[in-house]
């Protein structure tokens, strides 16, 4: 039922004041869409020195290694840098939260050197499909390193895709590399790869939207292909943390993951059926090349840099060197119910109010933002801190919209949920509601916020109303709960 238009003056100005001051200092509005620098960039590693530009493969993201910034230091389009993980590089390198570097042809993977490619120096390693086994002292980095704390990014193909006819394909090395190290061979991931080829197919993501991969700051995954792939079979006896994400068609549980998760001590992984999905197209010349990064059947981008993101807030800036910190499960949100009235929030006049033209969902006070019937913006802010050490957070809270409006297919007025930086620059927007999601009573909206883990954010609703009739978009009974 349409809430009757409200009064300019609801609480006091002095309490809105009051609240600024508890919190710092007011939240700036801002309308940018590219993420500021972070204090410590999360540090990747590409490998190249498992022939991974081998036949028609170019499974890197530039051709100057170890440092792609000699190709381009400012990238702003996939072909600014070359090679066909290109719009994965230069993705993660526009957002500024991102340091990367690949280990060139005739390097080896190392942990505790001095080198500057050396794993200690990095959050993440990124395998994408290698096509020559790992040596034995190898194994041991790459074990030690996710053991550690460090990210472990494996991408498969199918079975029999070897580019450089030595004998051995993606499948069989990563086979190799988890049961024949000196570190962990009792299934350390939960998993194993399946000889298989299987042509074609969009594997669905599971119903799960507190997943960081699959609800990330870089999109919502829904699904994927595979242009020649394989699975992994799940064993869960083996590691409890291990979960699939994604499946192949009429597959579902221990069987078809075709993107699966795990960790392994201090550390995380994931893996992948297929390298079509981070192919851009673009390489060197010569190569035959798939563009399932910009498949528009499917999310591969995101589902990329999502993972990417979730696996090296596993060390934070620790290098796999130290473990990951500690997470206790708590809810983080302060004043969460508004039962305190204006304090803790940052809030537009009299948004946090005890009025009675609206109904809290519990409790005396609610977030009321516009409803006035003329144009004005109404905004709700508040700054948290999630622990590096969190694999779950999830924002939560309840909305009520009503409204005045009669379309039934023109957002008039509008109500933005956005994570911002501690310098107001958005990083990513959750949601935006209008009035065509007027309804009577509350529903619960939830997030998943943990690809922020080990970062401080602000959480802000921005309410903005038309010049003619009120839509009111009310809040209630927030939270962030971290584990």
């Amino acid at each position: 039922m349409p809430g009757l238009t409200r009064s300019r003056h609801r609480l006091t100005t002095a309490l809105a004041v009051f609240g600024l001051l508890t919190t710092g200092a007011a939240v700036q509005a801002t309308t940018a869409a590219t993420p500021a620098h972070a204090a410590t960039p999360h540090r990747i590693l590409f490998d190249n020195a498992h022939a991974e530009t081998a036949g028609n493969a170019d499974w890197i993201i530039s051709t100057s290694q170890p440092d792609p910034l000699g190709q381009n230091s400012s990238p702003s389009a996939e072909t600014d840098w070359t090679g066909a993980l290109s719009s994965w590089g230069v993705d993660l390198q526009k957002t500024g939260n991102y340091s990367l570097k690949t280990l060139p042809s005739g390097s080896s993977l190392a942990y505790g050197g001095s080198s500057s490619t050396d794993l200690s120096n990095f959050d993440t390693l990124v395998l994408p499909e290698p096509n020559t086994l790992f040596t034995t002292a190898e194994k041991t980095a790459i074990m030690t390193f996710v053991k550690n704390g460090g990210g472990l990014f494996m991408i498969s193909d199918h079975t029999g895709a070897d580019r450089n006819n030595d004998g051995y394909d993606a499948v069989e090395i990563f086979n190799d590399l988890m049961t024949n190290n000196s570190v962990d061979s009792t299934d350390p991931f939960g998993f194993s790869i399946d000889s298989l080829s299987i042509s074609s197919d969009h594997p669905s993501a599971i119903s799960d939207s507190t997943d960081p991969v699959l609800h990330g700051s870089f999109g919502t995954v829904t699904k994927s292909l595979i242009a020649s792939g394989t699975t992994a079979t799940l064993k869960p006896a083996d590691n409890s943390s291990v979960k699939g994400l994604l499946y192949r068609t009429g597959y579902s549980g221990t069987t078809g993951a075709f993107f699966a998760t795990s960790t392994f001590g201090s550390g995380r992984v994931a893996f992948w059926g297929d390298s079509s999905p981070v192919d851009d197209g673009t390489g060197q010349s010569g190569n035959k090349l798939y563009d399932g990064w910009n498949d528009s059947t499917a999310t591969n981008a995101a589902l990329a840099l999502n993972a990417t993101e979730w696996l090296s807030g596993a060390s934070g800036s620790s290098g796999g060197g130290g473990g990951g910190s500690t997470c206790t499960a708590a809810q983080l949100l302060g004043n969460s119910g508004f039962e305190s009235g204006a304090t803790t929030w940052s809030a537009s006049s009299g948004v946090i109010t005890n009025s009675s033209g609206e109904s809290p969902r519990s409790g005396s006070y609610y977030a009321w933002l516009n409803g006035y019937g003329v144009a004005n913006t109404d905004t709700l802010s508040q700054a948290v801190s999630i622990p590096s050490g969190c694999t779950t957070a999830t924002l939560s809270f309840y909305l009520h919209v009503d409204t005045a409006e009669t379309t039934t297919s023109t957002a008039y007025d509008t109500l933005k949920v956005q994570v911002l930086n501690s310098s107001g620059t958005v990083l990513s927007t959750l949601a935006t509601y209008s009035n065509l999601n007027a309804a009577s009573g509350y529903t619960r909206r939830s997030f998943s916020l943990a690809g922020y883990a080990g970062q401080t954010v602000t959480l802000k609703f921005t309410g903005t109303e038309g010049s003619k009739l009120q839509t009111s978009f009310v809040i209630d009974d927030t939270a962030l709960n971290v584990s």
